[in-house]
């Protein structure tokens, strides 16, 4: 079993791009801030955004899945989305008037628990949903990201999701990559990894941003 590794600015956000500007708030997956969610914040800044990585984990990550697992069982989660908070305030209190919050896995599931308090103008969740005892109304625009192959609990499936979605009046998109599995986009973790898929996600994510926050 691979060693916990400890990261760059432990505990604290990274932030990329120009203050000021929309800002955009990446939430790592349950391995945490490895180099490849960085690279991804990198590729929204570029493109105009104000990028924020919050580090959940507190100066470590993993690449090894029992690790990861045992990292996610001992998040709080209270304290995780009150470190959002305090990323779209400090955003707001800087000029910052739009904020998307992208998330992976275990961040897509914050990201989109986290949205349900309006403090969201977009949200994008990758290979993430919510189950009917977390889900309540989402107000903003909504994309989507799954893997051909992955595990979902009965509640929990994707389909279900944007049903309820779009019940409550949710704009929703949802894209699914064929040839995948959990974790495609994560260049981090070699074994899942699909550079093709990951390109296109990105790309989709990051025009979806744009016409919710730039436009």
């Amino acid at each position: 079993m691979s060693e916990l590794i400890p990261i760059p600015s432990p505990g604290v956000p990274i932030y990329l791009g120009t203050p000021g500007e929309p800002l955009v708030v990446v939430v790592h997956d349950w391995y945490g801030r490895l180099p490849a969610v960085e690279q991804f914040a990198e590729s929204l800044a570029a493109e105009g955004f104000w990028v924020a990585v919050p580090d959940l984990y507190n100066g470590v990550a993993t690449t090894d899945e029992a690790q990861a697992e045992k990292l996610m069982e001992a998040l709080d989660v209270g304290i995780a989305l009150a470190e959002l908070d305090d990323v779209i305030a400090n955003a707001h209190a800087r000029g910052s008037a739009k904020v998307g919050v992208v998330g992976f896995s275990l961040g897509g599931w914050l990201a989109l628990l986290h949205a349900q308090g309006g403090s969201a103008d977009a949200v994008v969740a990758y290979y993430a949903s919510l189950g009917p005892k977390d889900h309540g109304v989402i107000p903003a625009p909504v994309q989507l990201h799954y893997a051909e192959t992955d595990e979902w609990g009965a509640s929990e499936q994707p389909e279900d999701f944007v049903d309820r979605l779009n019940e409550h009046g949710t704009p929703v998109s949802q894209h699914v990559y064929l040839g995948t599995e959990h974790s495609f986009a994560n260049a981090s973790i070699q074994r899942k990894h699909n550079a093709r898929a990951a390109e296109l996600a990105r790309a989709r994510t990051t025009q979806f941003l744009s016409r919710h926050l730039l436009d």
